[in-house]
């Protein structure tokens, strides 16, 4: 009897252990997304959202010999540092890797609205040499939408540009956008894209203030795929295009004449790559 009673008390109790186990791995909290594998040293932990070599590699990956200064490919970028070809302003830019090909990330996961850019003040004389305090001033006081600019075009005025992207998470947004009319006081204009929204948007920001200027629905833009997004700038006449259609025509109020970039919003992680300025 006490022998069969000690074999019920086991077996109740390797079931009930077997219970706790299955409960756990079936029906325990959906973990948080998986973050990305651009590293910022060595010893930092393999991730997984995308496939990156360690930091201080240079991952070059295009073949063709570009010498094109105002084309982008990022190749000769070195992974897990940030740009040199594009100056962070405001945000988190970092150069990582998506199936071996070298692209500039923006990481808005950990990003606080009202924070410029690491080491911008050292970067702002580079874009616009004496007159970088104003620049850096009016960054600094209306750091609410992360954006870097392009290094190499001091001033754009007619022709078009082009880059393609790849929302990759955010909650929030996954902003997408080619910033342009630059000015040395922070006003710009930005022509984004939304996988989240579906939908290409004109945006004026004034004064530290945003406002929609032309907004097209119904531009699909899924996550995880990559997409192009173009410009182009005839005077003041805006066009905007996805995936070689146009979608966006806007006269704006004056011509266009500053620096150019990258926009994007919040929480938004968007893979850029072949950033293409052309002046006609």
């Amino acid at each position: 009897m006490r022998r069969k009673k000690a074999l019920i008390t086991c077996t109740v109790l390797a079931l009930s252990i077997y219970s706790i186990y299955v409960y756990k791995n079936s029906y325990s909290p959906a973990s948080s997304p998986a973050e990305l594998e651009y590293l910022s040293s060595k010893h930092a932990k393999k991730i997984s959202l995308v496939s990156v070599a360690m930091a201080g590699e240079a991952v070059k990956t295009s073949t063709k010999a570009n010498k094109d200064p105002n084309f982008y490919d990022f190749s000769e970028e070195t992974v897990g540092s940030t740009p040199q070809t594009f100056t962070p302003a405001v945000g988190n830019w970092i150069i990582g890797s998506d199936n071996q090909n070298t692209v500039l990330v923006v990481d808005g996961r950990k990003w606080k609205r009202g924070i410029a850019s690491a080491g911008l003040a050292d970067k702002a004389k580079a874009l616009y040499g004496e007159r970088y305090a104003e620049f850096l001033d009016n960054v600094t006081a209306y750091a609410y939408y992360p954006f870097a600019v392009a290094a190499n075009v001091d001033n754009f005025e007619n022709g078009e540009i082009d880059v393609r992207f790849k929302g990759v998470a955010g909650r929030i947004d996954q902003g997408a956008g080619i910033l342009f009319d630059l000015k040395t006081n922070g006003d710009y204009y930005a022509i984004r894209a939304n996988p989240l929204e579906h939908n290409l948007v004109l945006w004026r920001y004034k004064h530290g203030k945003r406002s929609s200027v032309s907004w097209v629905r119904n531009v699909k833009t899924p996550s995880h795929k990559w997409h192009t997004l173009k410009l182009t700038v005839k005077g003041n006449l805006i066009k905007g295009f996805v995936n070689g259609k146009q979608y966006l025509a806007h006269q704006l109020p004056d011509s266009v004449s500053g620096k150019v970039g990258l926009w994007t919003k919040a929480d938004s992680v968007v893979y850029f790559d072949d950033y293409r300025v052309t002046a006609r």
